[in-house]
């Protein structure tokens, strides 16, 4: 019966991992849109830092053994993502703060994506079999373009995102 217990608990936090990882990636990219408005969107980015933080912590509780890429990429998450907190509320985007910020931010919303591009690798059964351990060109190419766009992203997300535009915090 333990079995039983510990089964119901992994598709539990699975299918809630999951549904905080889609909710940051997708306030995530509406808060990068609004930095290339050189918007806030205050709502938004709260929904973003705080799914992205939860979809970290809960990464950890899954049953694995020793420690695994996907630790690796959570610890440096959960880094990025208090700069990331830190730069917006409590130095309220003050100087450089602000690139802190936006860097951080896009960083954070890049480890997102990248770990969905892994997932996708894994569970979809087309991409799958293009690149069954991950370590084949396609794989390669498409988290080259992932990586590509979001450089992309924080440069113009850096010189579009002026304080003086989206006024007081």
């Amino acid at each position: 019966m333990d079995g039983f217990y510990v089964n119901v608990s992994t598709f539990s936090l699975t299918h809630m991992h999951v549904g905080l990882s889609l909710a940051g990636v997708f306030s995530g990219f509406v808060v990068a849109f609004g930095l290339l408005k050189a918007d806030r969107l205050d709502n938004w980015t709260m929904v973003f830092l705080l799914s992205t933080v939860l979809t970290s912590v809960t990464g950890f509780f899954f049953p694995f053994n020793g420690f695994t890429p996907a630790d690796g990429v959570g610890i440096v998450s959960l880094i990025v993502l208090a700069v990331a907190i830190y730069a917006r509320y409590g130095r309220h985007l003050a100087g450089a703060w602000r690139k802190t910020y936006v860097i951080t931010a896009v960083l954070a919303l890049y480890l997102n994506v990248f770990v969905l591009v892994v997932q996708l690798f894994q569970k979809v059964p087309e991409l799958k079999a293009l690149a069954p351990t991950q370590s084949e060109p396609p794989f390669a190419i498409a988290q080259g373009i992932v990586l590509a766009l979001f450089v992309a992203l924080g440069v113009f997300g850096v010189r579009r995102f002026r304080i003086e535009q989206v006024g007081s915090p």
